[in-house]
């Protein structure tokens, strides 16, 4: 990519966010206190397997087929260590792809929390070792180090931006949809309030939304690019984020919908009016415009693009609170597995299950849930998290066995 600044360029970064909780077994009352597991990892592998097959190896070998083809095109992804760590267990070859991906060198990877989870919201010290866990594990797998981060549904403030700047991150991405601020313009990059250089970019929720939500076999290539070009022409950075599972799993291959994401990219790559371009590398073509401050915390979800998607109702407050206040007693234990497990509960699927929405958000909430009603998945979570408290509790800290035989012990008990 030419490194020097043109203003006559419409310069565009396209993310993929790619995630996949670790869902729940059914877990009853009368569980609680038996030493039953708590996921469902029979399911968990078929769903991850249906996904790699129809989903993340086919798009991979075309986004690698428009790169052999296009270099200059640029793609930007940010996978869960959740999602990471399922795919190492049940779809390794999605792995090595990424790992092709990566060495393209057209690639960029950014860091999140590792469990997909509100950690932001529970503590700093949670928060961060959640970060450096995925930063990590981003480099063990992709060798690279993520400098831009992108919170878990993008959940954004002022105060995470502290956060992630503490943890020396120079980006953060975040979404376009911001009452708060009259003359904020998502096309645009901002700095942080506080003037620390950490860079903000804003999805253009709209332009994203088409095809994450609204993608009909009538949207071509040429009908999406027209929605580009009536962007003013000084705005000239527009940052497209949706999920990966949009390419064959939500939208199913005989849509058409893998055949209108290359035929867009081939389009972007031989218009010469579009660069595209990653996060990282805009952070040195483009100075801020402003810098901007978000008080009450945004998000991509629903239509309050708020927090209300996991936090709307009294049951996921509940829930939150219970998990969160678990906090020390668990870290208190320095038992790895017991840690493992508290964190895999906070993964903010867990919440968003529980949602109460109707109309369109309801929908949305219905169709990614496991569960018949938002009840039937509190009280099933709330029946694991009632037995794992106990666990906690009884947790032998005088005779504890040796290292292996303990760890041994634990993972078959929580499986």
């Amino acid at each position: 990519m030419n490194s020097q600044y043109n203003p006559k360029t419409r310069y565009l970064n396209i993310y993929f966010q790619i995630h996949q909780p670790r869902r729940l077994g059914q877990f009853s009352f009368f569980d609680i206190g038996t030493g039953r597991d708590y996921f469902d990892d029979g399911a968990n592998q078929i769903i991850m397997r249906r996904i790699a097959k129809e989903c993340y190896q086919p798009t991979n070998l075309l986004l690698l087929k428009l790169i052999k083809k296009h270099p200059e095109v640029r793609f930007t992804f940010s996978i869960s260590g959740v999602a990471l760590n399922q795919m190492e267990q049940f779809a390794p070859a999605v792995i090595e792809s990424f790992r092709m991906l990566a060495a393209t060198g057209a690639v960029e990877f950014l860091s999140e929390t590792y469990y997909h989870s509100l950690s932001c919201l529970i503590s700093a010290e949670e928060f961060a070792a959640q970060v450096k866990m995925h930063r990590t594990k981003i480099h063990q797998l992709f060798d690279v180090w993520p400098v831009v981060f992108r919170n878990t549904e993008l959940i954004y403030n002022d105060d995470i931006g502290r956060a992630v700047n503490n943890l020396g991150f120079d980006g953060i991405l975040t979404d376009g949809f911001s009452p708060q601020s009259q003359h904020h313009n998502s096309h645009h990059v901002y700095e942080h309030t506080d003037g620390n250089g950490l860079r903000i970019f804003f999805r253009n929720y709209n332009l994203s939304d088409d095809i994450a939500f609204r993608y009909t076999q009538t949207l071509t290539p040429k009908k999406y690019l027209k929605g580009l070009d009536i962007i003013p022409e000084k705005e000239n950075l527009v940052t497209l984020g949706l999920d990966y599972e949009t390419f064959g799993e939500h939208q199913k291959r005989e849509t058409g919908v893998f055949e209108f994401l290359e035929g867009l990219i081939e389009a972007l790559a031989v218009n010469k009016k579009y660069t595209m371009i990653t996060p990282s590398e805009a952070i040195h073509l483009f100075s801020p415009c402003n810098k901007i401050s978000v008080k009450d915390s945004i998000s991509w979800a629903d239509q309050a693009h708020d927090l209300s998607a996991w936090l709307g109702n009294e049951m996921q407050c509940d829930t939150f609170d219970t998990v969160k206040n678990m906090e020390q007693e668990v870290k208190n234990m320095n038992s790895a597995v017991h840690l493992d497990v508290w964190r895999y509960l906070q993964t903010s699927d867990h919440l968003y299950y529980m949602s109460t929405k109707t109309g369109d958000d309801g929908n949305v909430h219905n169709y990614f849930s496991p569960y018949a009603s938002p009840y039937e998945a509190f009280m099933n979570f709330m029946n694991v998290v009632s037995d794992f408290s106990l666990r906690v509790k009884t947790y032998d800290h005088l005779h504890i066995p040796s290292e292996s035989k303990q760890r041994d012990k634990e993972n078959k008990t929580f499986a």
